[in-house]
């Protein structure tokens, strides 16, 4: 039996969108619209119409979707060894934690899942060495509208209140502060406090950007108090700002990195990244994942970042172009309140919610996002160029001219 072409057969898509409500439980507002395909930046649905992919994934597909190189040394991996227990070394993770290491001027990792899985080991680690070394009582402070996961711990972390709901009770242990706001930070900096998480450039918030001086006074307060600079980069990180990282922005260096989405370039792969001071307090048996950093996820990590390593200097430059259109836009719409972001991590702000502004690019063939309500997203594979720059934003003029406010 084929399997493969079994589970391909007889496709329609109005029976997927049917069974999908029979049988997967109902947590995502999917647009209807039935994917199988995906090249570079280009996915395809099921009646063989083409999308320009300007979410990737919601920062996943960096590299271009079914990017050869990886696909090449995915195949060589599957071929030798997909999964071993964490209870004997493997070569691939080895080699990706020097090269994590290497690249982030940190010094020690562990390896997860997803975003979510990374921030919660962010967290323990934080607790634990608050505990070892007596800094606080395990609280963590972090920023409205910021947003770190989904499990009860992360989801806690993350200040909307929307998330939280119907959750309760909720852990212990954190407390929120406006972003950008550094003597409301200082302010709420008690004997309780351990550490401090902050994401470089807020996601799902809606594009925010931390300011120099501000994230440069964080770090200050943190070497001063002796508390931990925890850095969620799990949508900023892996070279979506034009840099490696996008605290490479700011001269500073978190005690704690995580990283996600990109960091696999589609398979699943966490990383909680720290110094040596920090993470000798992990010990056998305080932490753990059963497929954290399984062969075939470090090697599709390795070979992504060393794509991502030669395209810093085109995202720079493509992150400049797209703005710059994108603020052509804003000029000509009274509407668009503000376009802010770095590199190919873009935010454009309306005056109303963009949802609809979404279906409609939808149905001219692009996949864009909007987050926080009126914030269109803009993720595009790190491998746009400026021709797929030129039709979206020309597509979206369309659009907008149409817009009755």
């Amino acid at each position: 039996m084929d399997i493969f072409n079994e589970i391909y057969r007889d496709i329609d898509e109005s029976v997927i969108i049917k069974e999908e409500k029979k049988y997967i439980m109902n947590t995502y507002g999917r647009l209807p619209v039935v994917l199988i395909r995906g090249n570079g930046v280009y996915v395809e649905d099921v009646k063989g119409k083409r999308y320009l992919d300007f979410i990737s994934g919601i920062g996943v597909n960096s590299i271009g979707h079914c990017n050869p190189k990886l696909i090449e040394n995915v195949k060589k991996q599957l071929e030798i060894l997909i999964h071993v227990s964490n209870l004997y070394y493997t070569i691939p993770q080895v080699k990706l934690a020097k090269k994590l290491a290497h690249l982030s001027g940190l010094d020690k990792v562990f390896f997860s899942n997803s975003g979510a899985e990374a921030n919660e080991g962010a967290i323990k680690l934080a607790r634990k060495y608050g505990k070892k070394m007596g800094v606080g009582e395990g609280e963590i402070i972090t920023m409205e509208r910021g947003f770190h996961g989904r499990t009860l711990a992360t989801l806690t972390a993350t200040s909307k209140v929307e998330y939280q709901k119907g959750f309760e009770p909720l852990p212990k242990g954190f407390k929120y502060v406006p972003f950008n706001d550094l003597d409301k930070l200082m302010e709420s900096i008690s004997n309780k406090t351990t550490g401090i998480m902050i994401e470089p450039i807020q996601g799902e918030g809606g594009i925010h950007v931390a300011d120099k001086e501000y994230l440069k006074g964080v770090r200050d307060i943190c070497d001063d108090k002796g508390i931990l600079l925890i850095f969620d980069e799990v949508q900023c990180g892996i070279g979506r700002t034009g840099k490696m990282f996008a605290y490479q922005h700011y001269d500073i260096k978190p005690d704690i990195l995580t990283l996600a989405k990109a960091l696999g370039g589609g398979i699943p792969i966490g990383a909680t990244i720290s110094k040596e001071e920090v993470a000798h307090v992990f010990t056998p048996g305080s932490h753990g994942s059963t497929f954290g950093g399984n062969p075939l996820a470090c090697v599709s990590a390795y070979v992504t970042l060393s794509i991502v390593e030669d395209l810093l200097t085109h995202v720079e430059e493509m992150g400049e172009y797209f703005m710059r259109k994108l603020r052509n836009l804003q000029s000509k719409y009274s509407f668009i309140k503000e376009v802010r972001g770095i590199g190919l991590m873009i935010g454009m702000e309306l005056s109303f919610q963009g949802k609809d502004v979404v279906k409609k690019m939808l149905e001219k063939g692009y996949l864009i996002n909007c987050t926080a309500e009126n914030v269109l997203r803009f993720l595009p594979p790190l491998i746009v160029e400026k021709e797929h720059i030129d039709v979206l934003v020309d597509t979206l003029d369309e659009v907008f001219s149409e817009v009755e406010v």
